[in-house]
């Protein structure tokens, strides 16, 4: 699979089983340079994987394709991402080659919070789409997979390969990037997600000015400085909960953090650390709220 991101755990051939870790993402800066005709935004960001993880259990030759989920609030109808990027697979899988596509049933077994700007819904589509390219013997390429996965969402490319990497365009212009360290993290979910089209709606880009700062971004070409360059212009869309979000990331740096940041739209705040070690004695020493769900873990770089 060659992706440092998505993990496939078992793939057993005689079962008809694959099970897959799907990881989560922040984004260490997220600039929003203007919005282009059709609705979407143009973007700069420096996108890394994070090793927080859904579980995905495939299951081959079932009556019809279904899916379920251990988490009673995301719904599994036709809306939902995974069954999209199975559907979507199996389309093109007919179409393209020889093969006949299974019908399948798909458990997901949900760890990263919803609307908080983690991705797992992207990742999850992603995982599909390379676990089920590995069971059918690789019968697309990389450049095919990222072309499939665009058609799901702007973020779920970015899964494909996994690897940090800056997104221009929508988020699906990707350049690889090797200039991060192995950062520990402290991540805070506070409880509330957000809903991405509200938060951009929210935005005001006469305030954001992105396109000045962007004269200022050397580590596109050189290294990453959390002190210097962790930005997010969607922390001004958050509205009546920039407040909640503000005190989160101050909580973070007054035990250490280097640096902290809301990822994505929100709500998910995190803290960089030299270490792993040091994010976990972070989140040891602080009182969190009962709606919280704090995590301790790491870039994958």
């Amino acid at each position: 699979m060659h992706n440092p991101g998505i993990q496939r755990i078992n793939v057993s051939t005689s079962q008809r089983i694959i099970e897959l870790l799907a990881p989560a993402k922040i984004n260490l800066c997220l600039h929003v340079i203007g919005r282009r005709p059709d609705g979407y935004h143009e973007l700069f960001s420096l996108m890394c994987c994070v090793a927080i993880f859904d579980r995905l259990v495939i299951r081959m030759g079932t009556v019809q394709s279904v899916m379920t989920c251990d988490e009673p609030s995301l719904p599994c109808d036709d809306s939902n991402l995974v069954l999209k990027a199975a559907r979507l697979f199996n389309k093109h899988l007919g179409e393209e080659t020889r093969i006949s596509p299974d019908n399948l049933s798909i458990h997901l077994h949900k760890r990263i919070p919803m609307g908080a700007g983690l991705g797992g819904g992207s990742s999850d589509a992603a995982a599909v789409l390379l676990g089920l390219n590995g069971y059918y013997g690789e019968p697309f390429d990389r450049q095919r997979l990222r072309s499939l996965a665009l058609q799901l969402g702007a973020d779920v490319p970015f899964f494909i390969d996994g690897r940090p990497a800056i997104a221009q365009g929508i988020g699906e212009q990707l350049s690889p990037y090797t200039g991060l360290p192995a950062y520990g993290l402290v991540l805070i979910y506070p409880g509330f997600g957000l809903a991405t089209a509200q938060v951009y709606k929210n935005l005001n880009f006469a305030l954001t000015k992105s396109k000045k700062k962007l004269r200022n971004v050397p580590f596109k070409n050189g290294d990453f400085h959390p002190s210097h360059h962790l930005h997010n212009d969607l922390e001004a869309g958050v509205g009546d909960h920039f407040t909640v979000i503000e005190k989160l990331k101050k909580d973070l740096l007054n035990q250490g953090a280097i640096g902290s940041l809301m990822t994505g739209s929100g709500s998910a705040v995190f803290g960089l650390f030299d270490s792993e070690e040091g994010a976990q004695a972070a989140k040891a020493a602080m009182v969190p709220s009962p709606s919280w769900q704090m995590f301790v873990t790491r870039l994958i770089v």
